[in-house]
């Protein structure tokens, strides 16, 4: 490395904004891959199990802090090797069912590589914390080859980010000193929000029964929905359709 303090700095300004750029890359790649879900959700299943995404990367001081409460590092190959979670995105489904149903659409994905599988909805954290977490190691190619990078991806209902939310909010506001009463109630209003879910769920079910009886009498006309537009099936293609299932 040159000893020309300027062109040090650049050298280092350079390698932080290219290992930040791999890393907004990689959830790039994973935004992408949740979007065409959503939309094939839409458009063949009627469906959305998707509610919202949210995605963020740590800043090079949130790095640094957790690299401080981990013992430090010597490279930015350390910080990859011992931070998993400088990207991540949190998808928030609307019943639990979503939340395994997503997990496993992602998990089949060739290109992803699952390094890791937490759930905190099996199996809740003390506090009450309910979530499933994915480690994924995503492939992108810049100029001059291919980086794995890793991506956490955090999967809940509504219920359990609002939850989730409330609790991060009340730790920031007393330091992380919670005071034993806040701590129990917390712990309740978790199993009051499950309790909500799994009451979701069923009425969900329900729905979706009513929804395919409905579907099954006479006289639905079959259309496509492409780009918000919609196409009546000519008779022959249906018809096309028809034999090409049969022969299946």
């Amino acid at each position: 490395m040159t000893h020309n303090p300027l062109e040090q700095m650049k050298v280092i300004q350079k390698n932080l904004t290219r290992f930040m750029m791999m890393y907004k890359f990689a959830l790039q790649e994973v935004e992408t891959k949740i979007e065409i879900l959503q939309e094939e959700f839409q458009l063949l299943h009627d469906y959305n199990p998707i509610e919202h995404t949210k995605s963020r990367l740590k800043s090079p001081e949130s790095i640094m802090k957790k690299l401080y409460r981990k013992g430090g590092a010597t490279s930015l190959t350390d910080i990859k090797n011992n931070i998993k979670d400088i990207a991540g995105i949190r998808i928030t489904c609307s019943f639990i069912s979503d939340i395994y149903r997503i997990s496993q659409m992602l998990q089949s994905q060739k290109d992803l590589n699952i390094l890791s599988v937490k759930d905190y909805i099996k199996n809740p954290k003390a506090n009450g914390y309910k979530s499933l977490h994915l480690l994924v190691e995503v492939p992108v190619f810049m100029s001059d080859g291919e980086e794995l990078m890793c991506v956490e991806v955090q999967i809940r209902t509504i219920a359990m980010d609002f939850w989730a939310s409330l609790e991060h909010k009340i730790f920031y506001k007393y330091n992380e000193a919670v005071p034993e009463r806040l701590l129990k109630d917390l712990k309740v209003a978790a199993d009051t929000a499950y309790e909500l879910d799994l009451k979701m769920e069923q009425l969900q079910q329900e729905m979706e029964e009513i929804k395919l009886a409905q579907q099954s009498e006479p006289g639905n006309d079959l259309q496509l929905l492409i780009n918000n537009e919609k196409f009546k099936i000519p008779d022959n293609l249906l018809k096309l359709v028809s034999e090409g299932l049969g022969q299946a």
